[in-house]
């Protein structure tokens, strides 16, 4: 079975660390839930099936029924703590928990590199400026950036995006780019995107009267669809959005950084024969 702190969902191990149990002996939901002090006999099943959640004590009582101690139990927990929060400021907070649990246990933790990089505008932008300016000092990056950004923090930039792997310093002042794409676990990932998408629509926001007609391009549609034709248009888009990636990477005597945002949202709730969904 692997390690604990190489899991992002506590369901997933609860249910590994079952069938592990039940694969080296006589082992059943009934007596997994009485070692954790649960009257119910199928309560932990419930939980594993995502029917249930468990709270803080009960994250305790099944941390101590399998037996983890230590940093294994806080890592426990905190995954319990992640995969119950609504909110994307609680799970970020037990998940960096989580990865600095990992870390100095020795286990290799992508989801702090994807945090980071989807943590501003700054990396992927200067991802693409830094090959584009061999010789370019720092000051000399952020004097092209649009939006403000200090000679300090690309220095800053720089030196995690080659430490990361998204940069190859070829020669002193001098980058090229990798093929590393931004890895993270499943239930991480989208967490970070999301905080990305919203200092992206903020800086579109602020594009619209920031810039001239002839150097951006806006434009937009609002529609009614059914769920069919909604799968549809998120297909259409993905496909658009590869197209448009193919041509930008067709032309090597680049000279400026772009960025499009890809939005469709509903405005209304669905209507169902004359009624909300």
């Amino acid at each position: 079975m692997k390690s604990i702190l190489e899991y992002k969902d506590y369901h997933l191990y609860m249910q590994d660390y079952y069938d592990e149990r039940k694969r080296l002996g006589a082992f059943s939901w009934r007596e997994f839930c009485r070692r954790a002090g649960f009257s119910s006999p199928n309560f932990l099943k419930l939980v594993c099936m995502g029917q249930s959640k468990l709270s803080k004590i009960k994250a305790t009582q099944v941390a101590k029924a399998m037996e983890l101690v230590c940093y294994e139990e806080d890592y426990f927990r905190l995954l319990v703590e992640f995969c119950n929060a609504d909110k994307d400021s609680v799970k970020r907070a037990a998940l960096f928990e989580m990865d600095r649990i990992a870390l100095e246990h020795k286990v290799r933790v992508v989801d702090s590199e994807a945090f980071q990089y989807y943590e501003s505008w700054k990396y992927p932008v200067v991802r693409e400026l830094a090959p584009m300016m061999p010789g370019a000092c720092p000051r000399d990056i952020a004097e092209v950036c649009k939006e403000y950004v200090s000679a300090e923090e690309v220095r800053d930039v720089l030196s995690f995006l080659v430490k990361a792997g998204f940069l190859k310093k070829d020669d002193e002042k001098v980058y090229s780019q990798t093929e590393k794409t931004v890895i993270g676990s499943k239930e991480a990932l989208p967490i970070a995107i999301r905080s990305m998408h919203r200092e992206m629509a903020n800086m579109a926001s602020r594009a619209v009267d920031r810039y001239a007609t002839d150097e951006r391009y806006f434009t937009g549609i609002t529609f009614s669809v059914n769920d069919e034709a909604y799968k549809k248009i998120v297909d259409e888009i993905n496909a658009c959005r590869k197209k448009v990636l193919a041509i930008a990477n067709a032309y090597k005597d680049v000279n400026q950084v772009c960025r499009i945002n890809f939005q469709l949202f509903p405005m209304t709730d669905k209507i169902n024969g004359g009624r909300h969904a």
